[in-house]
C-alpha cells in the first residue's frame, strides 16, 4: 500500500523498499502523527485533488485514490534534528562561498551542468552550477542569489526563477507532465530569448 521510493525532505534518504520503510516508520510515524491520522474526519480532514490524490489537513498526508501512500510531509521531531545534523555535515564538503544556506532544496544534473538550489530565506533562493565533472567543493562557475519559486498549480510542478543582468535560469521540476517528460529542466533567457534548454535528472531533492 505504499508507492515506492517514498521521499523525504532532503537532506533526508527517500525510502526505497519495504524493509527500508519497516526500519524507518518509527522515524516518520510518531505519536503525533498516528494521532492525526486516526482522529481525522474524512468528510471534513481529508479531501480530493483531482489526479493528485486525496490530501489529509493541509497536504500532511497524501494517498491516491485507490488509498495507496503517495507522501508524508509530516516531518517528526527525530527527523527535524537529523535533517538539522546533515545540512551542517554537507556545509563542510562545499566551496567557502555557498556554505551560508537555511535549507538545500535540490541537486540536478545535465548533459554539461551539475547544479545546486539552495534556500536562503525568507523565501529567497540561489543558484550554483559548475561544469559536470566539477565538484561542489571547488568555486561555483555561475552563482546568482535572490531566486523566487513559481508554483505551477496543484500537482508539484515547480520552477525557480534566477535573473542575472538580462539574462534568466529557470530550473523546472516535473512532478505531472507528459509520458515522455524529463524530471527536470533547466532552461536559460537572454532578453526573453531562448538560448539554452537542457533535460536534467534529480540527484537529491
Amino acid at each position: 500500500m505504499i508507492s515506492f521510493p517514498l521521499n523525504r525532505e532532503y537532506p533526508l534518504r527517500q525510502i526505497k523498499n519495504k524493509q527500508d520503510f519497516f526500519n524507518r516508520y518509527r522515524d516518520i510515524f510518531d505519536a503525533g502523527l498516528i494521532r492525526m491520522i486516526v482522529t481525522s474526519k474524512p468528510a471534513k480532514d481529508w479531501s480530493a485533488r483531482g489526479k493528485s490524490g486525496l490530501m489529509l489537513l493541509d497536504g500532511q498526508v497524501w494517498l491516491d485514490l485507490e488509498g495507496k501512500l503517495l507522501a508524508v510531509n509530516y516531518q517528526s521531531k527525530y527527523e527535524k534534528n537529523e535533517i538539522e545534523e546533515l545540512i551542517e555535515a554537507e556545509k563542510r564538503l562545499l566551496h567557502e562561498s555557498i556554505k551560508d544556506f537555511r535549507r538545500p532544496v535540490c541537486q540536478l544534473e545535465t548533459s554539461s551542468y551539475k547544479i545546486r538550489i539552495d534556500e536562503l530565506g525568507e523565501g529567497k533562493f540561489r543558484y550554483a552550477s559548475w561544469p559536470i565533472h566539477s565538484k561542489m567543493s571547488d568555486k561555483p562557475e555561475i552563482l546568482i542569489k535572490k531566486g523566487k519559486l513559481v508554483i505551477d498549480g496543484s500537482g508539484g510542478n515547480r520552477s525557480y526563477v534566477f535573473k542575472k543582468g538580462n539574462q534568466v535560469y529557470t530550473c523546472t521540476i516535473i512532478v505531472m507532465g507528459e509520458r515522455k517528460s524529463p524530471p527536470a529542466l533547466l532552461t536559460v533567457y537572454k532578453d526573453d530569448t531562448e538560448i539554452l534548454s537542457q533535460k536534467a535528472r534529480i540527484i537529491r531533492k
